[in-house]
């Protein structure tokens, strides 16, 4: 009678399983996974204590990513208690914990989800499986790779509803043997397969192709999600992401302002907003709110320490920043002449107009009028040729402002 009752509760989870997958293909959605906790806190100097970890996550569940990959149990104990305080509290999306394809290492990742739902908890398994890593990093052969696959996704099954296996180094691994690893995985119970551009080697032809070769080959791949994951080496990682979408993708892997080892992994806002903003390209349905963007790009910098560069897409100082007379000009007649979204759009504040050399009559006029100084055509003009005057490097606050503008009457 146990051995009915365990192939009925099999069937079921089976297709409990293939139903939830089938939905997220049917619905044509794009599931966000960030990675911020775990390979952004790869990066140097970006180290979190599990605290901060827990309010970044609340502020990526706030925003509606799909499932948060919380840290790598084995690697540390700080690791396992960031996601046990975790566990609880965040609800919506599902946290995942990073395993390599070692037992001990699901141990510890149950360990420390130990208390979540058993739907909103997950592993994500890893093996390299390029001609590199086999020799000189595993020293194994393509069976040896399979078998570690096999055994380790199946273990990882007696615990885990939502399992993900990615082949570390998949970019430069051979295509039949890639999809041979991803076929094995599946079989074995594997609910999402990963595509990770481990050295961040491709373009976004290159990454769009091997994302069709997968859906082709791989015999089983209605049975799972298909993720791709891309480092910024070449400073492609958006569009890498982007041309995967494209070419049928279900996951996409991303972290807060790019941030990750050596030049970082593909940005979360990025992707988000290049989607947002081009919607007769990518026809898709995706849950970030992108009014929380701007906000989480500012805490994740605050936190980790890692500052945003002042050109940062999305985040950066001067996105929603001009000291161009024309732009000024155009920006104040009306903001879309110069802007590709608004500040709002993003969840931050409005246009700045810079008062520099650069700027022009209108942006003066516009600043002087809001201050209550003289803003006749007379008085503007003063003030324009006194800023231009000024030595370079100083800043035209409000103060120096009023002094030009006394200096001008």
């Amino acid at each position: 009678m146990s051995g009915v009752l365990q192939k009925v509760r099999s069937y079921v989870r089976d297709a409990v399983r293939s139903a939830v997958i089938n939905h997220h293909k049917r619905a044509n959605n794009v599931l966000f996974s960030d990675t911020t906790l775990r390979d952004g806190e790869q990066m140097p100097g970006a180290t979190l204590e599990p605290d901060e970890k827990l309010r970044i996550a609340k502020a990526l569940e706030a925003a509606g990513v799909h499932s948060l990959d919380a840290g790598f149990p084995a690697s540390s104990e700080a690791d396992v208690v960031a996601i046990q305080q975790m566990v609880g509290v965040i609800r919506k999306p599902i946290l995942t914990a990073l395993c390599r394809t070692v037992r001990s290492d699901i141990d510890a990742a149950q360990k420390a989800l130990h208390g979540n739902p058993i739907h909103k908890r997950g592993v994500s398994l890893f093996c390299g499986t390029s001609p590199l890593h086999r020799k000189h990093k595993l020293q194994k052969s393509q069976s040896e790779i399979l078998k570690i696959i096999t055994d380790t996704v199946t273990y990882a099954g007696e615990a885990f509803r939502v399992i993900a296996f990615s082949p570390e180094d998949a970019s430069r691994t051979e295509l039949d043997f890639l999809c041979q690893c991803y076929t094995e995985a599946i079989d074995a119970g594997a609910t999402t397969i990963g595509f990770p551009d481990t050295v961040g080697v491709l373009t976004p032809e290159k990454a769009a192709d091997f994302i069709k070769a997968i859906q082709d080959r791989v015999r089983n791949i209605d049975k799972a999600l298909l993720a791709v994951h891309f480092h910024n080496d070449l400073g492609l990682a958006v569009a890498n992401t982007l041309a995967c979408i494209q070419a049928g993708a279900n996951v996409v892997q991303c972290t807060v302002n790019g941030i990750g080892e050596r030049a970082g992994n593909a940005s979360l806002e990025e992707v988000v907003m290049a989607m947002a903003v081009n919607p007769d390209q990518f026809p898709r349905k995706f849950k970030v709110n992108t009014a929380h963007l701007a906000p989480l790009c500012r805490l994740v910098a605050e936190l980790t320490g890692i500052s945003i560069s002042r050109m940062k897409p999305v985040g950066g100082e001067n996105i929603f920043a001009t000291e161009a007379g024309i732009h000024q000009d155009g920006l104040l007649k009306n903001p879309d002449t110069y802007l590709p979204f608004r500040p709002e759009t993003v969840g931050t504040e409005g246009i700045q107009l810079v008062l520099g050399r650069h700027s022009g009559r209108r942006a003066v006029a516009h600043r002087l009028h809001e201050m209550g100084l003289p803003d006749d055509d007379n008085a503007v003009a003063r003030v324009v040729e006194r800023i231009k005057q000024q030595p370079k490097g100083t800043v035209i606050d409000d103060d120096c402002l009023r002094r030009l503008s006394g200096d001008a009457a």
